[in-house]
């Protein structure tokens, strides 16, 4: 058949040539973008502060048009928040820590001890993550209140954590049987805090491996019954 003649017909030749992105590609594409912007806040709010990081800077280190930034958070309140949330759960996905398959493993474990080495290792790659934006967390949150109401007052969101993780941790056969779950849960929350990972880490140099060691073996001696 002989090709379509005609302005009209190049058109519709040309529709039919011209490749439609599909929709899936488009959300990796914006999947990406968004990854972009996140890392490079949180590389500019950890090395010079949340007040003092513009939205351009960010779009400048993340090679995005500041508007670009603009149409994903609406405004740096909006990508801090997204900066914290990433940080803490590894990635965007919308799934609370005690549904990650980590912290399920975990508690799946038969010993406590063994529940101690999964758990510990796991709360370590989050501190890692976390642990150095929390100093910038409090300071935002004292110079805007906008930023404070982001984290309303309540149950702190990791004591609830670490609550579970000692429910399952005191139910297995070779736990302290004088621990209970309240107390194993102060003592996960404290051991495992962002800010006693911070003074072995950051201020007196430890490795994350050490940390984890120490952590490790502290917290089975704490909540694991001896065994000779």
């Amino acid at each position: 058949m002989d090709a379509v003649k005609g302005s009209d017909g190049q058109n519709a030749e040309q529709a039919v040539k011209r490749p439609v992105e599909r929709p899936d590609k488009r959300a990796e594409r914006s999947r990406r973008t968004r990854e972009k912007i996140v890392a490079a806040a949180r590389d500019l709010f950890v090395a010079q502060g949340y007040g003092a990081t513009s939205l351009q800077e960010v779009a400048d280190r993340a090679g995005v048009a500041v508007q670009t930034v603009y149409f994903v958070f609406r405004n740096k309140r909006a990508l801090f928040k997204d900066v914290v949330d990433t940080s803490i759960a590894g990635d965007g996905e919308p799934v609370a820590t005690m549904d990650r398959d980590w912290f399920r493993a975990a508690c799946a474990e038969p010993s406590a001890a063994g529940q101690l080495r999964a758990h510990v290792r796991g709360v370590r790659d989050i501190l890692g993550r976390v642990a150095p934006i929390m100093p910038l967390i409090a300071a935002a949150s004292a110079t805007d209140p906008e930023i404070a109401a982001q984290w309303p007052a309540g149950p702190d969101p990791r004591y609830t954590v670490q609550h579970a993780a000692a429910k399952a941790l005191t139910s297995k056969p070779d736990a302290r049987p004088e621990i209970d779950t309240a107390r194993a849960a102060d003592v996960l929350y404290g051991l495992l805090s962002p800010e006693l990972y911070l003074v072995f880490v950051r201020d007196r140099g430890w490795s994350p491996e050490v940390w984890e060691e120490w952590a490790c073996a502290t917290l089975t001696a704490q909540l694991c019954a001896e065994h000779e």
